[in-house]
C-alpha cells in the first residue's frame, strides 16, 4: 500500500506541474551575458564544482521555463539548454528569487517563474530586434505569460550584459543608444509599454573600455528602468566571472531593486 502510494505521488506531482497547477504568478526574463547566465563555481578545470548555496536551492515555488517552453521546478544551473556551448554554474537568478518570495511586499502564495534568456559572449548588438536572441527572448517571454489571463504577470526583465562590448571602443560609445532601442523594440513586441527592466552594471569586462561602458549605462534613458551596480562584488581568477557569492550578492541586490518598485 506504501509503495503504491509513492508511485502515484510520484506521477501526481509532474503532472500537477503539467496541468498547470503549478504556475507562476510573478514572471521574470533574465537575459544578458555569462554573468547572467551564471559561471559561480565554474571557472576552473572546464567544469562546475557542483556547490549550491542555500540562497540556492531548489523550491515548489520557483519554477523555470525550460528550453522546450514547460514549466520545471527551477534548479541550478539555471540556464541548463539555453546559455549554449558554455560550462554554466550559479548565477543571480536562484537567489533573487528566494528573496522576493521572503519579502512581505509579494503577495502570499506567490509562484516565482524565472525565464532563463542569455548567452555567453555576445554583444548588445547582439539582442537588436531580428536577432535570433532577441527573438527567442521575446517568444520566451510571450509563452511565460500565455494563458490564464491577469493571473500570471511579467514583472521585469533583469538585464547583465557589456562585457564583449568593452573590447571596440566603437561598440562601448554606441552603447547607450544600443540598450534604448532594445529597451523600446522589447516593450512595443510584447504590447507592455511600461515592463520594469533592471540593468545590472559591469562589473568586469573583456576588453580595455570598461569605464566607457559602464559610463553608457549610467546614461541610458528609459522610462521605468532601474539600475543596480556590480562593481566591487568578488569576481573569480578568470578576472571576468563573478564568484559563487558574488552571483547569490547581486541576486538579493536586484530583488531589493525590484521590491523598491512596489507601493
Amino acid at each position: 500500500m506504501l509503495l503504491l502510494l509513492a508511485l502515484l505521488l510520484a506521477v501526481a506531482a509532474p503532472a500537477a506541474l503539467a496541468g498547470g497547477e503549478r504556475t507562476p504568478t510573478l514572471v521574470f526574463i533574465l537575459a544578458g551575458q555569462s554573468n547572467m547566465g551564471g559561471r559561480g563555481g565554474a571557472t576552473v578545470g572546464g567544469r562546475w564544482d557542483g556547490r549550491i548555496p542555500p540562497e540556492c536551492a531548489s523550491s515548489p515555488r520557483t519554477l523555470r521555463l525550460s528550453p522546450g517552453l514547460h514549466w520545471e521546478e527551477a534548479r541550478e544551473p539555471l540556464h541548463a539548454g539555453i546559455d549554449i556551448g558554455n560550462v554554466l554554474g550559479v548565477g543571480p537568478g536562484m537567489s533573487f528569487a528566494h528573496a522576493v518570495l521572503r519579502s512581505d511586499k509579494t503577495p502570499r502564495g506567490a509562484v516565482v517563474g524565472l525565464v532563463p534568456c542569455a548567452q555567453g559572449g555576445t554583444p548588445i548588438a547582439s539582442w537588436s530586434r531580428g536577432t535570433d536572441l532577441y527573438d527567442r527572448m521575446v517568444a520566451r517571454a510571450r509563452a511565460a505569460v500565455a494563458g490564464l489571463g491577469g493571473r500570471r504577470k511579467l514583472a521585469a526583465i533583469l538585464w547583465f550584459q557589456g562585457e564583449t562590448d568593452t573590447i571596440r571602443r566603437e561598440d562601448a560609445l554606441a552603447y547607450a543608444g544600443r540598450m534604448e532601442a532594445m529597451v523600446r523594440d522589447v516593450r512595443q513586441d510584447l504590447g507592455m509599454p511600461d515592463l520594469l527592466f533592471i540593468q545590472v552594471g559591469l562589473a568586469t569586462g573583456q576588453g580595455r573600455f570598461v569605464d566607457l561602458v559602464r559610463k553608457a549605462q549610467t546614461a541610458v534613458r528609459a522610462p521605468n528602468l532601474r539600475y543596480v551596480d556590480a562593481k566591487g562584488l568578488p569576481v573569480a581568477n578568470d578576472n571576468t566571472h563573478l564568484t559563487t557569492q558574488a552571483e547569490v550578492r547581486l541576486g538579493a541586490m536586484l530583488a531589493d531593486a525590484y521590491l523598491a518598485t512596489l507601493h
